[in-house]
């Protein structure tokens, strides 16, 4: 088995691969994959991130498997580009803990959110025009500095086709100072998405203002 000749009938090399190659493209990223398959999967696209945030790129490759979904590159890279586009954790002023939207024919779309804001915990619900617009509005109603933000942009991208595609949210957030700040942020869920998009941004606002974790709440 030392010898691949004694078993391969045409190497690797021979048509236009490399043995490495072969090898790390196999791995399937899921809910069973281990840290040092991650890592080694990430090393071969060429994406270099730390212990801390591999453990959280595994936490979302492994919540995503739980749905049955399997987790593709481009799933991959954009869960990379959330995670290592967000603020350190332990820095992270902000922290989503629930979010709950009501929405349908008749029904004026109601959204709750439950967010940790340093050492405290707020709940705070509001209608909008929409999902997202109802859940932007309560962590407005849950957050006092989230009144001192403007939305100035917002994109929404399907990474892959099918109705349980990610979406990968891009936003842009201007801060009472003028200063702008891009976040992104992907889930299976449109509206969830979104949010976690905005307080990412809102996370480097904050971090960026001189507020640190032990912010308090509204």
């Amino acid at each position: 088995l030392e010898n691949p000749l004694t078993y391969e009938p045409l190497t690797p090399e021979l048509i236009g691969r490399k043995r490495t190659s072969v090898v790390e493209e196999a791995i399937v990223i899921g809910k069973h994959t281990g840290g040092h398959s991650l890592k080694a999967k990430l090393e071969h696209m060429g994406i270099s991130v730390t212990e801390e945030q591999i453990k959280e790129i595994l936490a979302r490759v492994k919540e995503i498997g739980d749905k049955g979904k399997a987790v593709t590159d481009a799933d991959l890279v954009a869960i990379v580009e959330d995670i290592v586009g967000r603020v350190a954790e332990k820095e992270r002023v902000l922290k989503l803990e629930e979010l709950t939207v009501v929405t349908g024919k008749g029904i004026t779309p109601t959204a709750t959110v439950r967010i940790r804001v340093g050492d405290r915990e707020k709940i705070a619900s509001a209608i909008g025009v929409g999902p997202v617009d109802a859940a932007c509005n309560a962590l407005q109603n849950a957050v006092k500095e989230f009144q001192e933000m403007n939305l100035e942009e917002y994109n929404l991208e399907a990474i892959t086709g099918g109705t349980d595609a990610l979406g990968f949210v891009t936003v842009k957030l201007r801060d009472k100072d003028g200063a702008m700040y891009v976040a992104r942020a992907t889930d299976g869920d449109i509206v969830m998405a979104s949010v976690q998009a905005i307080i990412n941004a809102a996370n480097k606002a904050l971090v960026a203002r001189g507020y640190k974790h032990t912010m308090e709440a509204k």
